[in-house]
């Protein structure tokens, strides 16, 4: 049984001379988060204009919650690149109007306003005009003014821009809940460790082409060096099939070469070695990220 909540098949879309998206097809599963990755200009926000029906495809298809883009518009919640709000409105009137022009009757819209104002601490603030509130703030009424309607997918370009740390906590947790809630979310995102710790499954693209696609611990092993990083007090300078030893601290990372991982801590415990702690060493998705779009990407 296929549980995409949206699926893409072969998308193009040409500006003039000018190849947007090319042949792109992916799909996004019911209840995670799926990260739409790429360099600027890679085509990240045309793709989700063709999903959100604002851009029609050259060719391909796309099945957005059984249907075509824009037959289920109200069962979408879309944060754009381009932020609007209404600046000399009150906040609480802007959220209200934009959850009418969902469908939502007023009543419904200003408890699920006032809820939503909680949950991202500003519900003292519902009264304040937007152009009073700062820039996080304002970033923040945007993130939740595309939940106004309860949508079941979310489709998220760039929702942590402007945000302090705090505050990147704070979205961060909210999209967790609303994914244990049973929400859907396509996260397009240039912060790799936001990206890291969220996504469960990514698509990478570079000049409208799939350069990665797949489950993100997948890819992160698939790129895994051929490395351990082990915290001993007395480690050996003579164990087996070890190239290379580089001191981090008091954690050793060992190259290895001829021996692999599981069979360097057999090593380890049968010299009766005191090992603190184990690991494999994992490549960060930034690294991943840049060796991909340079084209210097080596999988072993």
């Amino acid at each position: 049984m296929n549980d995409a909540v949206l699926s893409a098949q072969g998308l193009c879309k040409r500006y003039g001379g000018h190849v947007a998206v090319d042949e792109l097809s992916f799909e996004v599963l019911q209840g995670e988060i799926f990260g739409l990755l790429g360099p600027n200009g890679a085509g990240k926000t045309s793709t989700i204009r063709i999903l959100m029906d604002i851009f029609k495809a050259d060719s391909g298809e796309v099945a957005l919650l059984g249907g075509k883009p824009g037959e289920n518009r109200e069962r979408v919640g879309y944060l754009p690149e381009e932020r609007g709000l209404y600046r000399d409105q009150k906040m609480l009137e802007v959220l209200v109007y934009l959850g009418r022009l969902k469908g939502v009757d007023g009543a419904r819209a200003k408890r699920r306003a006032l809820e939503l104002l909680e949950r991202v601490e500003l519900d003292e603030w519902g009264g304040k005009r937007v152009k009073e509130l700062s820039r996080g703030m304002q970033q923040k009424v945007q993130f939740i003014a595309c939940l106004i309607h309860d949508p079941e997918l979310l489709i998220l370009d760039e929702p942590f821009q402007g945000l302090d740390p705090v505050n990147v906590e704070l979205i961060k947790g909210l999209m967790r809940s609303l994914v244990s809630e049973g929400k859907t979310i396509v996260l397009s995102a240039h912060q790799m460790n936001l990206v890291e710790e969220l996504c469960d499954r990514i698509l990478l693209i570079d000049e409208g082409k799939a350069l990665l696609y797949g489950s993100l611990k997948e890819i992160k092993r698939d790129f895994a060096p051929n490395s351990v990083r082990v915290r001993a007090p007395d480690l050996p300078c003579d164990l087996p099939g070890v190239a290379g030893r580089e001191q981090q601290g008091d954690v050793s990372l060992l190259t290895l070469d001829g021996i692999g991982a599981q069979a360097l801590l057999a090593e380890l415990v049968a010299r009766e070695v005191e090992v603190e702690s184990f690991e494999r060493a994992a490549v960060p998705l930034n690294d991943i990220f840049v060796a991909m779009v340079q084209g210097k990407a080596r999988s072993e």
